[in-house]
């Protein structure tokens, strides 16, 4: 018989070569910080922070330490931040410009009650419809106290005017007269709708007054020579008639504004001495609580 060949199997197909390693080389991974690392940089950015809003703080603090002199004209919006009435309403001084007919008068004091804030609230009260009513301006009193206690201060003295709370003391820095650390300096700030500041100054009780007094005066003065009824030469002092028979003597300009600088020098040294004597008064008042206090 013949022999039968059987047929080989094929035989399998080679293996495929293992894929090539790429030639791009990856980043290494970054390494991985540390928890002290991350606190360390946490605590950089912290600081980096505080240094720049330390560094805006003080550029604001310096750019609102300048205070404002007469002749001046601020602008008003936004002016001293927001402040509260007796009754807790919010104003602005602002919105208290802009209600009132020719400008707004405002008179600080350290403290509501006191002997020293009394009196000048007073004196003030008394002479309302002069440097108020006929005038054209608002009267405020300005001072840190609260409402309650403002509110207390007003209903006992019958004051005709409103009392401004300024806790923060943001309107009375504003105006040049905060006192180091926490208190309030006496004095007066007069301005116009417009703007223009016509005072700006410390003062005694009467020299506040005194003051707010002698703008009111000067304006009507004006006024009545715009009318005709009385005119002022270039000088500024009044002639009484257009014949120059009785004619005011005329005061050197130079002199004028040292008597006026010599004014505002003594204003400002009494007003420190009042200070000091409600200060005393106060404390005077206390230890006698403090001792009563003790016998109950």
């Amino acid at each position: 018989m013949p022999v039968e060949l059987r047929k080989r199997k094929a035989p399998p197909p080679p293996p495929e070569p293992p894929a090539k390693r790429a030639t791009a080389t990856k980043k290494a991974a970054a390494p991985k910080k540390t928890a002290a690392a991350k606190v360390k940089d946490a605590v950089k950015e912290t600081v980096t922070k505080v240094a720049e809003a330390a560094t805006f703080t003080n550029g604001a603090a310096a750019a609102s330490a300048e205070k404002p002199a007469v002749g001046d004209v601020i602008t008003l919006d936004g002016f001293g931040g927001e402040i509260a009435l007796q009754t807790g309403d919010s104003t602005t001084l602002a919105a208290l410009a802009a209600k009132s007919k020719k400008g707004v008068v405002l008179f600080t004091y350290p403290k509501a009650s006191t002997p020293g804030c009394t009196r000048q609230a007073c004196m003030f009260r008394d002479e309302y419809t002069a440097l108020a009513t006929e005038s054209g301006f608002d009267i405020y009193g300005l001072s840190t106290d609260s409402p309650k206690a403002n509110t207390t201060f007003k209903e006992k003295q019958k004051l005709p005017y409103e009392l401004l709370c300024d806790p923060g003391a943001t309107l009375i820095g504003a105006i040049g007269l905060k006192k180091a650390p926490k208190g309030t300096t006496r004095g007066v700030f007069v301005v116009d709708k417009a703007g223009k500041v016509l005072a700006a100054q410390a003062g005694s009780p009467e020299g506040t007054v005194k003051v707010v007094r002698e703008i009111v005066e000067g304006l009507n003065g004006e006024e009545k020579g715009e009318n005709g009824e009385e005119k002022k030469g270039e000088n500024g002092e009044e002639k009484k008639g257009e014949n120059g028979e009785e004619e005011e003597v005329v005061v050197e300009e130079g002199k004028k504004d040292e008597e006026r600088a010599e004014e505002k020098k003594e204003a400002a040294a009494a007003a420190v001495v009042e200070e000091k004597k409600e200060e005393e008064v106060e404390k005077k008042v206390e230890d006698e609580k403090k001792e009563e206090e003790k016998k109950e």
